[in-house]
């Protein structure tokens, strides 16, 4: 099962991808790691779909990555008497603390917090920015707003807030339950929603005591302006451009796309470039044509992963996305402009052994570089300097192997550690070998780290023949 490229392809599971042949059919096109929507289906839908997963794992020999992705605070709108409204602009609009039903002058929004960060000019916008208030005047339980466009609203429709950094936690007791359900499950990843600040991954992390990988949702301009914080606390990021796109004008999404695959690549932290990525084939065999360039800047740019989301859990035609994105990335990847940003090793051993590595691979003509890692950080930073050969993550942490699915060119294996020099290359030789990287003759370049078996103790670049 190895695939022919460098990049990743993250499949979200759902309605149309519950069955067994369908996740398996999902994998077999080439997705590498399968989100868990946790906003929607019961924790007994997610199990069985986790468990189909664990299974794939063993017939194929191949370690499977499962993000778990939780829902986040949704913020959204009360009923309304007739279940919608019309609205004209121009007109006002109250917002307000009573439960009762609306009516085309008013609505509940249970939200008091959303009343104390407010103030007079501050953009509302209702059913991802359809409609667009602005707020003339507030207090601590309302809000009279002027209708700027749009022209009719629904029951609990959702609210954006563009600009206004709000008192909310970005954990809700739902959150926790599912957090704590993720965890016991086995997830490998928990992609965390409304990340507005550092502190919201601190707080995360204290409850996954390191059970699982942190994957940042980055959907709040707010969480921009602490964009190198938050990277730096993270394991991953996912640029949700789906909330940016609403929060922010549609113009500046592509450049704070850039922005952010950047500064990951720059950090070695794994980055998803999700939403809307191949959105026609929900109903469509075939992609537009904008559609097919989108996923291929994604790669052009550096993003470890891309992530397709009701393609592959509503849609009609879930394993052809996946396909589709394949064949897209293997021809970006075969591009002679195809150049991913090339980072400079900061001063520490691993990542010195990284650049090393793959210094020496280019200069050899090695078939792969084959690293060594109990955690998986080691393998993360060969992943850093984007050599232009694959690499072999080997550990015998099977959870480490699963998280490294995620990652750009890593082909993880869960196998025992090396014992010494010999076993170590006997190893590396007979793994790629039988995954299909390298035959006899090739040549590899291995790193380690010596003592054997300790994490965060790289030292070692090795050249060796394949038997």
């Amino acid at each position: 099962m190895r695939r022919q490229r460098q990049a990743k392809i993250v499949a979200t599971l759902g309605p149309a991808t519950s069955s067994p042949e369908a996740i398996r059919a999902l994998f077999e096109a080439g997705a590498d790691v399968f989100r868990l929507n946790m906003s929607h289906g019961s924790q007994a839908d997610h199990r069985a779909r986790y468990e189909v997963l664990r299974g794939l794992e063993a017939d194929f020999g191949r370690p499977i990555a499962v993000l778990a992705d939780l829902q986040g605070p949704k913020l959204r709108v009360g009923t309304f008497a007739d279940g919608e409204i019309d609205l004209e602009r121009g007109q006002a609009f109250r917002l307000d603390l009573d439960p009762a039903p609306g009516d085309a002058g008013r609505v509940n929004l249970p939200h008091p917090e959303i009343f104390a960060a407010i103030e007079p000019g501050t953009r509302v916008l209702l059913n991802d920015g359809r409609v667009v208030l602005e707020v003339r005047s507030c207090g601590p339980d309302h809000a009279i707003t002027e209708v700027i466009a749009g022209d009719g609203l629904s029951n609990h429709k959702g609210l954006n807030l563009p600009g206004v950094l709000l008192p909310i936690p970005a954990l809700t007791d739902k959150d926790r339950k599912d957090l704590t359900f993720a965890l016991e499950l086995g997830a490998d990843w928990i992609a965390l929603s409304f990340v507005q600040r550092p502190e919201d991954i601190a707080e995360a992390r204290s409850l996954v005591r390191g059970r699982a990988g942190i994957m940042a949702k980055l959907e709040k301009p707010s969480a921009i302006a602490s964009l190198e914080p938050i990277v730096e606390l993270s394991d991953a990021i996912m640029v949700a451009r789906g909330d940016l796109g609403v929060e922010l004008p549609p113009e500046e999404v592509p450049g704070l796309q850039k922005r952010i695959v950047r500064a990951c690549r720059l950090a070695g932290k794994p980055v998803v470039v999700a939403t809307q990525m191949l959105e026609s084939m929900i109903e469509s065999p075939t992609p537009t044509r904008a559609e097919a360039s989108d996923v291929a800047t994604a790669v052009y740019d550096g993003a470890d992963a891309l992530m397709l989301s009701g393609e592959t859990a509503v849609g009609e035609y879930p394993t052809e996305a996946v396909a589709m994105m394949d064949r897209i990335m293997k021809a970006v990847e075969h591009d002679p402009l195809y150049d991913s940003l090339t980072t400079d090793p900061e001063a520490t051993s691993a990542d010195a052994i990284s650049a090393a590595a793959k210094q020496v691979t280019e200069t050899i003509g090695a078939a792969a570089i084959v690293a060594y890692s109990m955690t998986g950080s080691t393998t993360l930073r060969a992943s850093r300097v984007r050599p232009e050969v694959p690499i072999l993550g080997l550990t015998p942490r099977i959870e480490s192997a699963r998280r490294l699915a995620l990652a750009w060119g890593v082909h993880s294996v869960h196998t025992e550690d090396a014992q010494d020099f010999i076993d170590m290359v006997h190893k590396a030789s007979a793994i790629a070998r039988a995954e299909g990287f390298a035959k006899s003759g090739d040549r590899l370049v291995i790193t380690a780290g010596v003592p054997f078996g300790t994490p965060g103790s790289t030292n070692t670049l090795r050249i060796a023949w394949v038997d």
